[in-house]
């Protein structure tokens, strides 16, 4: 999820690794990709989106860049769809058992998760092209 502010995009840093990321999270059984980017944006940060106002600008399915391993032990391949807002309500509000703080920024603010860093980049090559990007 990238949100738009004035030009400036909405940066959470993680209570897990103090790395600097964007919004995101998985689907609950049954959600949509609109409804899922929708709930973890207003779970993590506070904000309301309408799924209308989610566009969609990128895939993010590299096994090298997006596999997971739980505590448990469980390996999981992740794919993603990201999304751009730049409408939205709400006030700012870090999910405290998850972000340790969020805000918009013109720059990344500190040290990025490594999939955010791609997430930024197919957002840039999509702003100067229009073209959905794959990656």
């Amino acid at each position: 999820m990238l949100v738009v502010d004035a030009g400036r995009i909405l940066f959470q840093r993680s209570r897990d690794t103090g790395l600097w990321e964007l919004p995101a999270g998985a689907a609950e059984p049954g959600g949509s990709f609109r409804a899922t980017a929708a709930r973890e944006l207003f779970e993590e940060t506070g904000l309301e989106v309408a799924l209308e106002d989610l566009v969609p600008f990128a895939s993010l399915s590299e096994a090298e860049l997006h596999t997971l391993t739980y505590p448990n032990g469980d390996v999981l391949h992740c794919f993603a769809l990201c999304f751009e807002a730049r409408r939205f309500r709400g006030s700012l509000r870090p999910a405290a058992d998850e972000v340790l703080e969020l805000g918009f920024f013109d720059e990344p603010p500190g040290e990025l998760h490594p999939p955010t860093q791609v997430v930024l980049r197919l957002y840039d090559a999509y702003r100067a092209t229009g073209v959905f990007q794959a990656w």
